[in-house]
């Protein structure tokens, strides 16, 4: 099986894409956002929630195979501090991602200029944000702290579900489910990122505001992911059967 890094990076640019072109898409086409910032017409909360779980679990399935199926910035980091994936991969896999995901903002911005009145600015375009720009009016600690929890739990389950000791052919339906409850839980406070990617991928095009405060789910999912690195070993044990098999060719000796 082909695990080149070419191969990994092509992999992780076309799940990253996938993931920001079909979570954020739902969430600027298919939502209703009403101007008190709630969301009660299409698809809502939950249709958004599934829409990136699922894009999450279909990738995972067709390409995570070959490059551990990452499409996170803060999921590498916290792969990379667990000792998944090579320190020397990170770098590219995290440029690849980011790359990955503003060219599916591009697409996601240039379909949806095609509508009269479109403004990328005042729609807020899917991204995330606190205290005025929250849906609900969250200030920066609370988008911190749901931020960094809520990425920790996803990397323990990422790193649990590849764990060898898991069952396998589960982990991209308990990776998509989590991703899933994740944003019913935290769309409300900050519009879900728990991916620097995801949040860097459509600010490009949500404005001054959406830039200013991107540092923020930039910091607290690498903070997050890191916690579940350094300690998912310490909590249960065997660092050398938890490699998973999607990078075992690639770095284990």
């Amino acid at each position: 099986m082909d695990r080149t890094i070419s191969a990994r990076l092509t992999a992780e640019f076309l799940g990253t894409a996938v993931l920001v072109f079909g979570g954020c898409g739902s969430a600027i086409f298919s939502a209703k956002v009403l101007s008190d910032n709630t969301v009660n017409m299409g698809i809502g909360f939950l249709g958004v929630a599934l829409a990136f779980g699922l894009t999450v679990l279909v990738m995972v399935y067709a390409v995570g195979h070959i490059s551990g199926g990452h499409f996170n910035p803060a999921v590498t980091f916290g792969a990379a501090i667990a000792g998944r994936i090579e320190w020397k991969a990170v770098p590219a896999y995290m440029v690849t991602q980011i790359v990955a995901a503003s060219v599916a903002g591009l697409a996601l911005f240039a379909i949806a200029s095609g509508k009269d009145g479109f403004n990328a600015v005042t729609s807020g375009f899917a991204s995330n944000g606190y205290g005025d720009r929250s849906p609900n009016g969250y200030n920066m600690v609370s988008a911190l702290l749901a931020e960094i929890i809520l990425t920790a739990i996803f990397l323990y389950v990422i790193l649990g579900a590849t764990d060898k000791r898991a069952p396998k052919g589960f982990a991209g339906l308990a990776i998509g489910l989590t991703l899933t409850l994740i944003h019913l839980v935290s769309i409300p406070i900050t519009n879900t990122s728990v991916n620097p990617a995801r949040s860097i991928g459509v600010a490009w095009f949500a404005g001054p505001e959406a830039l200013g405060q991107v540092w923020l789910f930039i910091v607290a999912p690498l903070v997050g992911a890191a916690i579940a690195g350094l300690s998912y070993h310490k909590l249960f044990g065997a660092k050398a059967v938890a490699l998973a098999t999607a990078e075992e060719a690639a770095f284990v000796k």
